[in-house]
């Protein structure tokens, strides 16, 4: 899915790429069986519109102003999420979403931010304030032809120090390949 979007991507729309990541813990280990998706609300939700006219914009600069740009997920979408996952015994883990290299693609004035797969400032605030114990960032990046992508996962800030970096979690991609013995 971000590929798909991340060809689609021109200077004026980032078109960002979210997903819930719906799974289970156990003791510190995050098991994601599957991803949710949901509509992005900054343009439908009147809650969502003020909070990042109130809040975002103002902590993290204009180019929140772009709708485009950030995600707010939809709250019937998340409800949605939500009662299917505990249906099935699990619970959403937290998200994971896309990083293009919008440093190198998107207009000169937003150029200064160089993206990757680690959290930007903007990023940090969410992960806190939704305290979800993961989250991913896909960082995808095309030098020539050829579509690069790398992948962390990150714990949220404490929140008795919302201001710390967040922790870097350690990944491990299970496959579904039967293994000889």
């Amino acid at each position: 899915m971000a590929v798909g979007e991340y060809q689609r991507i021109t200077s004026e729309t980032p078109l960002p790429c979210f997903a819930l990541l719906v799974g289970s813990a156990d003791h510190a280990t995050f098991t994601v069986e599957r991803v949710a998706f949901g509509r992005n609300a900054r343009t439908t939700d009147p809650a969502a519109r003020r909070e990042f006219t109130e809040s975002i914009v103002p902590l993290f600069g204009p180019a929140y102003e772009n709708e485009t740009r950030g995600w707010w997920i939809d709250s019937h979408d998340l409800l949605r999420a939500s009662r299917e996952a505990e249906a099935d015994g699990l619970d959403i883990l937290g998200s994971v979403h896309m990083h293009p290299d919008w440093h190198r693609i998107g207009p000169p004035e937003e150029r200064k931010l160089i993206l990757s797969e680690r959290p930007t400032p903007m990023d940090q605030h969410v992960f806190g304030n939704t305290g979800w114990p993961v989250n991913l960032i896909c960082y995808l990046e095309r030098r020539g032809d050829v579509l690069y992508h790398a992948l962390a996962a990150w714990a949220p800030p404490s929140p008795e120090n919302p201001h710390q970096p967040c922790a870097e979690l350690p990944l491990r991609i299970r496959t579904n390949a039967a293994v000889g013995v």
